[in-house]
C-alpha cells in the first residue's frame, strides 16, 4: 500500500519528470518521460503537455487500483505504461 501511494504521490507532482516510473523500476520509461518534457519547450510546450496528461491519468490509475491490483499490475506484473 506504501508503494501504491508514494508512486501516485510522485505521478500527482513531479510525474512530467517521470519520477513515479524511476520509483518502481521503469528507468527507460522514466528517461523518456524527462526527455519529453525537458525537450518539449523547444516545441511550445506541447510535447511536455502531453507528458503531464499521461502523468496525471497514471496518478488517478494508481489510486483507483486495489492495493493487490496494483502490486500484480505495476509491480509483479511490470506493466510500465497505464
Amino acid at each position: 500500500a506504501s508503494k501504491k501511494i508514494a508512486a501516485a504521490l510522485f505521478a500527482f507532482f513531479l510525474g512530467a519528470f517521470g519520477a513515479h516510473k524511476f520509483y518502481l523500476g521503469y528507468t527507460k520509461q522514466g528517461v523518456i518521460m524527462l526527455l519529453v518534457f525537458v525537450f518539449g519547450f523547444i516545441l511550445l510546450g506541447v510535447p511536455s503537455f502531453v507528458i503531464g496528461i499521461i502523468a496525471f491519468i497514471e496518478f488517478i490509475l494508481y489510486l483507483v487500483k486495489s492495493d493487490e491490483e496494483f502490486e500484480l499490475t505495476y509491480v509483479t506484473g511490470r506493466k510500465p505504461w497505464f
